[in-house]
């Protein structure tokens, strides 16, 4: 469940950010506040994953706030939404470190498509012990010529496709489709579909080997 606040002095844009929200699963609207004040002492009150931050407060500005944030909840995630464009309020914002800013008014897609992308960030970065440079690389939008495709096709999730490729790294063993599948909790055709797909772009080879029974298998080894 991705809980989230939101800090916006219209409450009718509130309300239609609220509406957006409604439509997607797993998430819990903990807080709407008009102003900074309340805003932080909500933050300080509640437990919350995601703040929706507006720049024009009545009592403070919105980019004022984050510092203070930071020193009650510092891994909480915050998105701005505002109808600031000077570059100036744009470039501070960034600088202090918001996941995303939103230009109002703000489409439903546009909404939703950064809240998901929130959500998948943290849940991948929860599955690392240790941030590698592939992961990094997708987060800052980075592509080399040796990355993973921007556009995959059809079938074939980025995220998916950089845990596939990060198991296969970690372990020089190698890996059949079934083992694949069982560490990515998926079935063994999804994997093979993955480790294919890693084959086409040159992240990964196979070799056939012979089991127990004798039945030639397909292991699937990162290339280095």
């Amino acid at each position: 469940m991705l809980r989230i606040g939101i800090a916006e002095d219209d409450f009718r844009v509130a309300s239609i950010h609220e509406g957006f929200l409604s439509k997607m699963d797993d998430v819990k609207i903990v807080f709407k506040e008009l102003n900074a004040e309340d805003t932080i002492n909500k933050i300080k009150s509640v437990d919350i994953d995601l703040l929706l931050l507006d720049i024009y407060m009545p009592d403070r500005l919105g980019t004022e706030l984050i510092n203070d944030i930071r020193m009650i909840k510092p891994e909480l995630g915050i998105i701005m939404i505002s109808a600031a464009t000077e570059k100036e309020v744009v470039k501070q914002a960034l600088q202090l470190g918001v996941f995303d800013y939103i230009i109002k008014p703000v489409t439903m897609d546009r909404f939703i498509e950064t809240i998901e992308k929130y959500r998948k960030f943290q849940l991948e970065l929860d599955q690392y012990k240790e941030i590698d440079q592939t992961f990094l690389d997708q987060y800052f939008g980075f592509q080399s010529k040796n990355q993973l495709k921007e556009d995959t096709p059809k079938g074939i999730d980025p995220l998916s496709l950089q845990k596939v490729n990060k198991i296969l790294r970690e372990e020089s063993k190698g890996f059949t489709a079934e083992e694949m599948g069982e560490r990515m909790g998926a079935s063994r055709t999804t994997a093979r579909r993955y480790l294919e797909y890693l084959i086409s772009i040159g992240e990964c080879y196979a070799e056939l080997e012979y089991g127990i029974v004798g039945r030639p298998e397909r292991h699937y080894y990162a290339n280095i």
